[in-house]
């Protein structure tokens, strides 16, 4: 457990040193055997420990520590849906969040939004942080996919572990930037689904073992 502490730690740092946090803003869990591990409610990065992270089960019921983060729902709730992810991060990244306030979907304006698990990067309708909806949209939205924008608010990201849910993380909001300034110069050009088909295929090979 206690690497698990250290590793989400060092993940939440990590998004504040990268500009994807600020403050007390966002937040990231890991999954711990039946529960998870997620950082704390109002606390800034700067003075987290490795205490301050509250194990949880998939229910809501705090097992150790204080007062989990508000979006605990959006964490548990993927963590039951979706076996495979063993981490979630949420951020309030500039461009993610400045797309998620324009409520746009992001479409295949780079390659590397296969990174994310499809041709879009889709974003949900406007809820309250904390509230069931918010997580229930969030879960739509990331149907057989691994990043998707929450309205008006920021980027969910998931991964197999903490560095595939940052490198994810990472990802999202270099395309979101790119789209966001392509649409600045004018109407960029989308990939067609067929040359998303081929870039997966070439994602696939690079999988492959030697």
């Amino acid at each position: 457990m206690s690497e698990l502490r250290r590793q989400l730690l060092q993940a939440s740092q990590r998004l504040v040193e990268l500009g994807l946090n600020r403050g007390t803003s966002g937040n990231a869990s890991v999954r711990d055997g039946d529960g998870m591990l997620i950082t704390p409610s109002a606390l800034p990065v700067s003075v987290m420990t490795t205490d301050s992270m509250v194990r949880m089960d998939l229910k809501g019921n705090v097992k150790q520590g204080g007062k989990p983060s508000s979006e605990w729902r959006i964490h548990s709730d993927i963590f039951v849906a979706r076996p495979e992810i063993n981490a979630v991060i949420h951020t309030h990244s500039t461009f993610a969040a400045t797309l998620a306030c324009l409520r746009r979907d992001v479409p295949a304006v780079h390659y590397m939004i296969a990174a994310a698990g499809g041709d879009s990067i889709r974003c949900t309708s406007y809820s309250v942080f904390g509230e069931q909806t918010l997580s229930d949209n969030a879960l739509e939205a990331l149907r057989d996919r691994k990043a998707c924008l929450l309205g008006n608010h920021g980027m969910i990201a998931l991964g197999r572990d903490l560095d595939d849910a940052l490198a994810i993380a990472v990802e999202v909001e270099s395309i979101c930037e790119i789209y966001w300034r392509a649409l600045q110069a004018g109407e960029p050009h989308i990939l067609t689904a067929q040359q998303m088909h081929e870039v997966k295929l070439k994602f696939s090979d690079y999988k492959k073992p030697e």
